[in-house]
């Protein structure tokens, strides 16, 4: 057994177990996947201010995210496919995040469905939800998010219209996989991957299957997914929507501060900075440039969280001392799914956590909630401000 000591490890691993097509999933962006890389690169840009001789004793990565609870500020973003990345994918990573105590959020292109996540593991967690043309079945998803008690819904703004993403394309992205010469072949690969398959409770989207008239099949979904999104969404459908919902909101896919001061405006609970990790629009800042000119414009009006690009407890601690008040991690958490189900996003998760309380303790803090810029060496002109 492999010695995973962080995340990376675990990637190397799921490389090497997950068919490609759900690799590249994960693990890549739009067009030329600049926006992809820059998320994580630029972490690298902030440096971290050492101290000495501070009593390190007593250190707590527990805070709160919109009121909640949390044993350190990370929740598990929403991330599509995730039960075709390894068997009920959904369901052992929302209960790996049950156990450890950060937040899961369901995505509402999961394969495992709203009920079957609240069925295994009987706890409160996030919905998140991509506005459709078929309102009907928006109302219908957001009652069912309410009846299997979810404690947050999150309304992802930022896809309206997919990104151009050349991998999924090239790969014929499906679920199930298509059964063509070249899936057959990387599938035949993956064996281990392919028997614990055969075994899932479900392999297909299981919010929509089932859900709307018509829908049976794979064949039927493509056809429905691909001309649903909507591409009127604006900040009027986004109140109504929550005001539908009537419970904490979180509006997620923020990377504007324009956009940020209509978010608070509408009394949002928080948002998240993100650029879809990278999988919108390329050309775009990295979340973490643009942390601070969004704090700047709403200040204390709106809790503010971080996506796209965090692969390490230091990442984490980086973005808290920035400002923000949680983060989220996508492909991290993927990493250690695909290659030990359960116990990997329990690993991954145990990682971050590691990383972040030993180097708050070497920058000389105690818990996370006294981060801050006082933490940080930011170099000058990293903060994404532009002329007017």
């Amino acid at each position: 057994m492999a010695v995973i000591t962080n995340i990376d490890d675990l990637k190397r691993i799921y490389e090497r177990r997950v068919p490609r097509m759900f690799y590249d999933y994960c693990e890549s962006g739009s067009w030329t996947e600049q926006t992809f890389r820059d998320n994580s690169s630029d972490f690298e840009d902030i440096r971290l201010r050492q101290r000495v001789a501070v009593d390190m004793s007593g250190r707590s990565t527990a805070t709160q995210m919109i009121g909640q609870d949390v044993a350190m500020p990370v929740a598990l973003a929403p991330v599509g496919l995730t039960g075709m990345q390894h068997a009920d994918g959904e369901i052992k990573a929302a209960r790996a995040a049950r156990d450890f105590g950060v937040p899961f959020t369901l995505s509402t292109m999961s394969i495992n469905s709203i009920e079957d996540v609240a069925e295994a593991t009987n706890a409160p967690f996030w919905f998140q939800l991509y506005t459709m043309r078929d309102t009907d079945y928006t109302g219908r998803l957001i009652q069912r998010a309410k009846d299997a008690g979810c404690s947050a819904l999150v309304i992802t703004l930022d896809l309206q219209i997919l990104g151009q993403r050349h991998k999924d394309l090239k790969n014929g992205l499906s679920a199930p996989p298509k059964l063509t010469v070249k899936t057959m072949a990387n599938l035949a690969t993956k064996w281990a991957w392919g028997i614990e398959m055969l075994r899932a409770k479900r392999r297909e989207f299981g919010n929509i299957v089932g859900h709307v008239d018509g829908i049976s099949d794979a064949s039927s979904l493509g056809a429905w997914t691909a001309e649903q999104f909507d591409l009127t969404l604006d900040w009027k459908k986004v109140e109504k929507l929550m005001d539908l919902w009537g419970g904490k909101v979180i509006l997620k896919g923020i990377l504007d501060p324009e956009d940020a001061r209509m978010a608070a405006k509408l009394g949002a609970d928080a948002i998240v900075v993100s650029n879809h990790g990278g999988r919108q629009l390329d050309g775009a800042l990295s979340s973490i440039r643009m942390l601070t000119p969004i704090l700047d414009a709403v200040g204390s009006e709106v809790e503010v969280h971080l996506d796209s690009g965090i692969r390490s407890g230091q990442d984490v601690l980086k973005a808290l001392a920035m400002g923000a008040k949680g983060t989220m991690i996508g492909r991290a958490f993927v990493y250690g799914l695909g290659a030990m189900g359960q116990k990997g996003v329990t690993t991954a998760l145990e990682v971050i956590q590691k990383e972040l309380d030993t180097t708050m303790a070497l920058c000389g803090e105690t818990s996370v909630k006294d981060l801050a810029r006082h933490n940080l060496l930011v170099p000058e002109g990293f903060s994404g401000r532009w002329e007017q």
